[in-house]
């Protein structure tokens, strides 16, 4: 659906429910029973949205104006691997509220039977012909990251430690600075020992190939949130792969998932922390806007140093560690040991999470947009004629926001952006401009790929429906200084710069998109606040640097 208005037009996707963040129970079917009863043997090779299947069949198999008929049946080449944290269309999203999602749940059950691929070969992955084009990107993003220095890269002018990913496709002066995970992972970062990869939606083939040959047996641990036919599926790409171990993450309130996205390397040499935006497929390393923050190399403490020892300015050892604990899952007290070892007194940035759980007391600051709140008090200063400072968020994804802004975004999620300096007095609600960045149709339709960009745009028809209010606050897509206007974004920030744009007062880059399940919404009056989702991002402060 198009809303045309004074903003421009917007798209609106035919989904059932809204956004990327999906519970097992709102990801498509993944049975390959049902799919092999239909005589179906290709698709995607990891659980995935059905926006990525619909906009990929449209991408392998465009429709020509010259064709006098249309083919009924389509080859299996057009079922290119899709997906992405972008799931959410024909399924319902932890965006969503739970009322709006149990409206269209038969439906959705009846789509995920219809349009679900078996998954009989998930290691063959380039028996698509959209696939072996990825596969041939790959090879082109490996010549690409050699001809850079990035050993220069990494101890250049860049104390913030933030960095871009590679675009195929833009002038190459515009990949000057930025990355490619076969940077993030190369030898030139440090001597592997093993790692362990956080994320949403993961292709294990593609993943393990990223990793430089000699790295390729080091041991692989995959934290996921994956459950029933999708954890089968995603441990049967991993059979080939004898290092490779998995950690589920508890979702154990209704339409969570685990989005967060995190790299922790350990070397030889030390340990580095990577915090990015990126899903672990081909699509989202390609064509695509995302942001990564890398820490420095962290060295490893003397023996016998205090459990204290190693912290930063910003506490982020100690927060590291509490949201690692907050997992409570045994696979991950060795990854918690390691970074006790280690020195991480060099960063400069404080990590944000939210994790799934109803916070009362205390605990309600630790986590979503009342950890944001809590920091931006102690540690933001305030700033000149602060109601002229607009808050500007910018992200890939939209969930249901109620029936006005009073509802949450102009409420507490509001409070929480504005709050700076704990001097401060809050500001009346709506006093400071929002500006939301979010693409319109014509951005997806002159991206770098297309249309089927916005299968990664997931914003579903029901939603807004509900909210057309939202619109107002839209602002579309550029990017001019980094050449990435055409590099569709699912890199997600939230900033508050000054009216003229030349000064900021802070910056967040993270996985949480645009909905409460992300951020985290209050209960009871307000003295509770409920999460849905893992999430996972950093705030730089001025008063940091």
């Amino acid at each position: 659906m198009l809303q045309e208005g004074a903003h421009g037009r917007w798209t609106v996707s035919s989904s059932d429910e809204s956004t990327e963040e999906n519970s097992d129970s709102e990801k498509p079917s993944t049975s390959s029973l049902l799919g092999a009863a239909r005589g179906r043997t290709s698709g995607p090779q990891y659980p995935c949205s059905e926006a990525r299947k619909a906009a990929h069949k449209r991408k392998a198999s465009p429709l020509k104006i010259s064709d006098k008929k249309f083919a009924t049946e389509r080859p299996s080449s057009e079922k290119q691997r899709t997906s992405q944290e972008g799931l959410g269309w024909c399924l319902s999203s932890s965006d969503e509220e739970p009322e709006d999602q149990e409206k269209h749940a038969h439906k959705e059950t009846l789509k995920e039977e219809d349009c679900d691929a078996p998954k009989e070969h998930p290691l063959n992955l380039c028996k698509d012909d959209q696939l072996s084009e990825n596969r041939k990107a790959e090879e082109c993003d490996e010549t690409s990251s050699e001809a850079q220095d990035t050993w220069d890269l990494l101890n250049g002018g860049n104390p913030f430690r933030f960095f871009l990913t590679k675009v195929r496709g833009i002038e190459q002066s515009y990949n000057s600075g930025a990355l490619h995970i076969k940077d993030i992972l190369s030898p030139l970062f440090g001597t592997l020992l093993s790692s362990a990869q956080f994320n949403y939606c993961i292709d294990v083939g593609w993943l393990v190939r990223q990793y430089p040959q000699e790295f390729r047996k080091k041991p692989l641990l995959i934290v996921h949130g994956e459950k029933r036919e999708s954890k089968a599926e995603l441990l049967a790409q991993a059979r080939p792969y004898e290092n490779i171990s998995f950690c589920q993450a508890k979702l154990d309130i209704a339409f969570g998932t685990h989005h967060t996205k995190m790299m922790l390397l350990l070397y030889e040499e030390g340990l580095r922390v990577v915090i990015h935006t990126s899903n672990l497929i081909a699509e989202d390393w390609h064509q695509k806007t995302q942001g990564i923050w890398l820490s420095p190399l962290y060295p490893r403490l003397p023996q016998g140093a205090t459990g204290s020892a190693g912290e930063s300015e910003t506490n982020f050892k100690t927060d590291l560690i509490s949201y690692l604990v907050a997992y409570n899952s045994p696979t991950l007290k060795e990854w918690i040991d390691l970074i006790q070892e280690h020195d991480l007194s060099e960063t400069r940035v404080y990590l944000l999470g939210s994790t799934p759980g109803r916070y009362q007391g205390s605990d309600k600051e630790k986590w979503g947009h009342l950890r944001l709140r809590k920091l931006l008090k102690e540690h933001a200063s305030s700033v000149p004629a602060q109601e002229s400072w607009p808050v500007v968020g910018q992200f890939s994804s939209i969930g249901s926001m109620g029936a006005d802004g009073s509802k949450w975004l102009c409420s507490e999620f509001q409070e929480s952006l504005v709050a700076a300096g704990s001097s401060v007095a809050t500001l009346l609600k709506c006093d400071v401009p929002i500006h939301l960045v979010y693409p319109t149709v014509n951005n997806v339709r002159q991206s770098l790929e297309g249309y089927p960009a916005g299968g990664s745009l997931p914003y579903s028809i029901q939603t807004a429906q509900k909210q057309l209010w939202l619109h107002s606050y839209f602002h579309k897509w550029s990017a001019e200084i980094s050449g990435r206007s055409h590099a569709i974004p699912h890199i997600k920030t939230y900033m508050r710069p000054s009216p003229d744009f030349q000064k900021v007062a802070w910056f967040l880059v993270t996985s949480a998109n645009l909905s409460k399940a992300a951020w985290g919404a209050l209960e009871k009056n307000g003295t509770q606040l409920m999460i849905r989702s893992y999430e996972l991002g950093v705030l730089f402060l001025p008063s940091a640097f």
